[in-house]
């Protein structure tokens, strides 16, 4: 396992910015805006050859537990309890201040190491912040621009005593045991945050009666005990979980912020093997949520519906009902997606939520024999032969599996260019249903042959 090390500051000091110079990716949401990061977000970093566990985190600005802040405050204690060492992030151009000065004492009571880095260094800028910042007590600062990438090699002398070179685990993305990538997504205030905080147990993100609490993706690796599992040594399932930021009508997303948050969700989703959409049983479907599942199926993903908030639902399985019926109409290209009833505040249905999405995984990962698969087409293309349009026979000659994760399938033959879409629905529907897709998407694709003689038979 690799250790960690949790990036501690007041807002805009940089701390986000310094996060995606050392995972190497622009995954944390940087804006002018004090207070964009809320929760805590981890990535994988690396400097020169070290290589560690880094952790983002919000501001410390209020310790009423009842306030936004307040809570984004406990996610940062959180993070440095859990931290071999924190990077205590202060601004070079604007010097220290009082909130550096209050975060210092509570750095020095703790037991972590702490280096202490002043960001925004460029040129000569922070050169009275360098001598202001000794009076914080933790000893010489590193000068950096985490921003130009400067100071790099002194940062990576200062980690070094405190950063081992652990081996980063490597697995088999297709193995059975693989870290399930799950995304949950959907509209603002569906409960995406309280269900997450109720499987790991405890408040690893922030929630609240606030929308939009949360703008960033946020992964976390945790593991599943399956209470009834099909096979004994998958009775310990890994999950990556990601929380992600509500997705409204883009006709309503207005500030650049929220832009990004979006942004930021999508790409969550394009990361993903399986996607759980959790739909706020209080408001039923909405059209947003059916752009949402329809955006998750084009890009290939397995998809799970979860109605969450069922414990408080009214007239429940007439609501069940209607959102099924809703979703066979909304979603034509996909039939047949779960849909699953969930109460994030009661951990209602969770563990049935989990397995479903460990065997939409399967499914989504599944690759079929050239043998069966040819069997199925053969006999599929013989029940219902290709039209022949102009009265020119259309001939389907062998059917390959291209890849998975989606499952994607190319149909070889003539003509293929003039099958109708009924005739390539049959065949999509016929594959998915015969050979236990079940409701993962399914992908196929037509070439002709390039035998100048083919038309001929």
């Amino acid at each position: 396992m690799l250790p960690s090390v949790a990036i501690i500051g007041r807002p805009n000091v940089g701390k986000s910015t310094l996060f995606n110079r050392l995972v190497g990716k622009k995954i944390a949401l940087v804006d002018d805006q004090p207070g964009v990061t809320r929760d805590r977000r981890e990535g994988d970093a690396q400097l020169f050859d070290l290589k560690f566990r880094i952790v983002d985190t919000a501001g410390y600005e209020d310790d009423d537990a009842a306030t936004l802040p307040g809570r984004m405050r406990q996610q940062t204690e959180a993070a440095l309890a859990g931290a071999n060492v924190a990077m205590f992030v202060v601004d070079g151009r604007a010097g220290i201040t009082p909130l550096d000065e209050e975060i210092a004492r509570w750095l020095r009571a703790s037991d972590k190491p702490v280096i202490l880095v002043i960001n925004k260094a460029e040129g000569k800028q922070a050169d009275n912040t360098v001598l202001e910042a000794y009076a914080l007590g933790l000893g010489e600062g590193i000068t950096i621009s985490a921003e130009h990438g400067e100071g790099m090699a002194d940062l990576f002398q200062a980690l070094l005593p405190h950063v081992d070179n652990a081996e980063e685990e490597h697995f088999d993305r297709e193995a059975p045991d693989a870290p399930l990538q799950l995304a949950i997504v959907g509209r603002p205030n569906a409960g995406k945050s309280t269900l997450i905080n109720k499987l790991l147990g405890e408040n690893r993100l922030v929630t609240g009666p606030e929308a939009g609490i949360t703008r960033d993706s946020i992964a976390i690796d945790w593991v599943w005990h399956d209470p009834n599992p099909s096979d004994p040594e998958l009775a310990e399932r890994r999950i990556r979980l990601i929380d992600t930021a509500g997705m409204r009508k883009r006709a309503r997303v207005h500030e650049k912020l929220e832009k990004l948050s979006v942004a930021d969700t999508r790409r969550a989703i394009d990361f993903a093997e399986v996607v759980v959409l959790l739909l706020d049983a209080t408001k039923g479907l909405e059209h947003q949520d059916l752009k949402i599942a329809d955006h998750v199926i084009e890009e290939g993903r397995a998809l799970i519906i979860a109605i969450n908030k069922w414990d408080v639902a009214e007239h429940a399985s007439s609501l069940f009902n209607g959102i099924k019926a809703a979703l066979d109409e909304g979603l034509s290209q996909l039939k047949g997606v779960p849909v699953l009833a969930v109460s994030a505040a009661t951990g209602k249905g969770l563990d049935v939520m989990l397995k479903a999405a460990f065997e939409a995984r399967d499914s989504w990962n599944r690759r079929v024999s050239t043998g069966q698969l040819n069997r199925w087409f053969e006999e599929a293309v013989a029940a219902n032969p290709p039209p022949a349009p102009g009265g020119k026979r259309i001939k389907l000659r062998y059917v390959t599996q291209a890849r998975n994760r989606p499952p994607t399938f190319i149909v070889f033959g003539n003509r293929t260019d003039q099958l109708p879409d009924s005739y390539r629905r049959y065949l999509l529907n016929g594959i998915r249903r015969d050979l236990g897709f079940g409701a993962v998407p399914v992908r196929m694709n037509f070439r002709s042959s390039k035998n100048p003689f083919a038309d001929k038979d």
